[in-house]
This record gives structure tokens, C-alpha cells and sequence, in this order.
């Protein structure tokens, strides 16, 4: 598949054929949402809880006498529908974790590139450096390579000092190493830029090496 090669300074481009996975029809597709389901399900705290009417703080004195009144029987201030009452059926603490196997894992993430590099969101720079820690420096170059963005993830094989601090304070820019990529974040933004060491590693955990989270 032929993706575009920036220079470092993103003033130039060329095409370059790259060996990333190719898929037909819909194969992986149903993978590729089972996973990012997955990621987005681990990410829950399950913390979430209500208290039932034994938990809440209230007397248990019945409120009025049995028969009388000529409103419905009442024997506690806890019940669900009184003011100040337990919940029924509310959430309590609980695990959302799914697990996922490491062949549909492979599936999806190699899904995932296929469909970000068919769009034309997954660009390749030969270099993410700047001379000195300073933002207007990366923004130059980011500009360069997409005049018009939002929200967009730069890769790299590992990241250089100078880089990752120019980087940190420009909105919608987050950086993420080649190793530690995952489905969720090739689905999440649109417009992908990634190092040339960087594509070397995502091939490869593509095409079936281990290593990293997909």
C-alpha cells in the first residue's frame, strides 16, 4: 500500500509502497468493533453505587396508622419511593472487563491501519525532531505536513527529548510510541503521522510479530 513520506521539516513528500496488511469485503470488521468495545469497556472504573433502602439512613418507625388515614398503607421512610429513600435496582460496583484473544486482536489492529491508511489518515515522516524544546518549531512542521487538521496522533519509535517537549502543549496533538499503539487510538483520530522507525515496528506487529497492545 503507497502511503506519502514527509521529510523532517514536512516541506516535500514523495510515495513510497509500504507491506501493510490488505483486506477484503468486511473481513476483520466485526473484530476490529468487538476489540474497541473491549478497550472501551476496560477503561470503566465499575465504582459506580447507589444504596439500597437496608443501607440508607432513616428511621424504621411506621409513618401512620394502618387504616384511617385514607391514603395507601406506609410502614418505612426507606422505601424506594419515599423522598430520601433507597434505590431499587441501582448500580453497584462491578467489573466491565472483557478478555480478547491475541489472534482477533491482530485482527482488528491490522483492520484498524487498513482503514486509516485507505482514507488517507496515516502519513509517514522520516524523522519527528526539532532543533530546540520549542513549540513554534513543531507546530511548523505540523502545519507543513497537514495545513488543515484536528485532532492528530504522531508516532515515533521513540520519541527524542526535544520533540516530546515541543509537542506536549499544542491542542489536539498527543504522541504515543509504536510499541505501545492501540486499536482504540488508529480508530480514534483521523489523521495518524508516523515516524519512518515508527512504521517499521507498526508493519511488523501487523504482519504478525509480537510486542505492544493492540
Amino acid at each position: 500500500m503507497k502511503l506519502k513520506v514527509y521529510t523532517a521539516d514536512g516541506s516535500s513528500s514523495s510515495e513510497k509502497e509500504f507491506a501493510l496488511p490488505a483486506f477484503e469485503g468486511d473481513k476483520g470488521v466485526a473484530a476490529l468493533r468487538q476489540v474497541v468495545l473491549a478497550h472501551q469497556a476496560n477503561a470503566r472504573q465499575g465504582n459506580a453505587s447507589t444504596k439500597t433502602r437496608a443501607e440508607v439512613a432513616g428511621s424504621g418507625k411506621k409513618l401512620f396508622r394502618q387504616k384511617g388515614s385514607g391514603t395507601a398503607r406506609q410502614g418505612s421512610r426507606r422505601v424506594p419511593h419515599q423522598r430520601h429513600g433507597g434505590i431499587a435496582h441501582g448500580p453497584k460496583p462491578r467489573d466491565f472487563s472483557q478478555k480478547i484473544n491475541r489472534k482477533m486482536k491482530d485482527l482488528a489492529f491490522s483492520r484498524a491501519l487498513f482503514e486509516r491508511a485507505t482514507e488517507g489518515g496515516l502519513s509517514v515522516i522520516e524523522s519527528v525532531e526539532v532543533k530546540e524544546p520549542k513549540t513554534k518549531l513543531f507546530n511548523q512542521v505540523l502545519t507543513a505536513v497537514l495545513p488543515t487538521r484536528g485532532k492528530v496522533l504522531i508516532v515515533d519509535d521513540q520519541f527524542e527529548n526535544n520533540a516530546a517537549l515541543a509537542a506536549r502543549n499544542i491542542e489536539g496533538v498527543s504522541l504515543s510510541e509504536a510499541g505501545n499503539l492501540s486499536t482504540l487510538d488508529v480508530v480514534r483520530y483521523r489523521h495518524i503521522i508516523v515516524s519512518a522507525k515508527g512504521i517499521e515496528t507498526i508493519i511488523a506487529r501487523a504482519n504478525g510479530a509480537k510486542g505492544g497492545e493492540s
